[in-house]
């Protein structure tokens, strides 16, 4: 693979980071907005939401790393 191409997946690999540590941010904050749910809620259909919310967003995570951890695969390493 060439330099160009070596250059352009570490753009995407840099873009994957980000889209990341966005993800695990917003995780994070919905997260304590479900903690801080009085437990009727929680119990309730806006909980459940919340947490298949959150889910949701875990999976997205773990792709992104999954990808992430293919950039070796990606150059041919």
């Amino acid at each position: 693979m060439n330099a160009e191409r070596r250059k352009q997946i570490a753009k995407a690999v840099a873009m994957i980071e980000e889209a990341r540590g966005i993800l695990e941010t917003v995780r994070d904050e919905e997260q304590e907005a479900y903690d801080n749910m009085p437990e009727s809620f929680q119990g309730g259909e806006k909980g459940e939401k919340a947490q298949e919310c959150i889910s949701a967003i875990e999976d997205a995570i773990s792709s992104l790393e999954d990808a992430e951890g293919r950039d070796g695969d990606m150059k041919g390493e």
